[in-house]
């Protein structure tokens, strides 16, 4: 059972990660596809929701809250716990450590992919490093030193409970980057090159899955889906 505290703490994560990922509520956010805001709610629900089996998991018992919070507290609670969790992000990306997983991540899709837009992928890779670590911080920063049984994260539903966070939390940034790039005011290449860079990974993903255990397998299945999109745009 979650304190009263958890339960305030998962409403502002709820709020607070829109302002993560779009800086206001996606409510204000203008999308061409009203579908893809339901997806992005969907799976921030799931997302939520291992959230919270996580914080049952570690015993979480955050500092009593004395005053009553209401919407407006809770609004406020959001924006400024996503204002730090982006501002701490942008610090961990910058570092020497982190441009250099980068680049090599790029080497990857660069054999991959001969014709991929450097600049493109560059810029969408930070992003979407920047993404990753906002969310982790936003949700768990706090939560390591807020929980008598963190190291439960290490047993086997801990494990079941961390892949299912991380698969739900890169489904979010992808929901995420659809929408910011389905607004009006986009530049229409820059549309096409974000569209080109998930279709790639969404075929990546596919072919993974499809063969697990051979990876020679998995490049010929990749750039036969990739030599598949490249005919139909034609």
């Amino acid at each position: 059972m979650l304190l009263k505290e958890s339960k305030i703490r998962v409403l502002e994560n709820f709020y607070a990660l829109d302002y993560v990922f779009f800086g206001k509520s996606v409510g204000q956010v203008e999308s061409c596809c009203p579908l893809v805001k339901e997806e992005y709610l969907s799976i921030k629900g799931a997302l939520l929701s291992v959230f919270v089996e996580m914080l049952k998991l570690v015993d979480h018992q955050p500092k009593a809250i004395g005053e009553q919070v209401d919407s407006k507290n809770l609004m406020k609670l959001a924006r400024e716990t996503a204002k730090i969790a982006r501002e701490n992000a942008q610090r961990i990306v910058s570092t020497v450590k982190s441009r250099a997983a980068i680049k090599e991540e790029l080497k990857g899709m660069i054999k991959e992919d001969k014709t991929l837009n450097i600049s493109g992928a560059i810029e969408e890779k930070i992003r979407q490093k920047a993404f990753s670590l906002a969310v982790d911080n936003l949700l768990l920063a706090r939560v390591v030193g807020e929980s008598k049984s963190f190291d439960k994260l290490n047993d086997w539903e801990g494990t079941i409970i961390e892949d299912s966070y991380k698969i739900l939390r890169d489904n979010l940034m992808e929901s995420a980057y659809e929408i910011l790039y389905s607004e009006s005011d986009i530049l229409e290449e820059d549309a096409d090159i974000t569209a080109g860079m998930f279709q790639r990974k969404k075929a990546k993903k596919a072919c993974q899955a499809r063969y697990p255990n051979n990876p020679e397998a998995v490049k010929r299945c990749y750039k036969a889906a990739i030599i598949g999109e490249d005919e139909k745009k034609k």
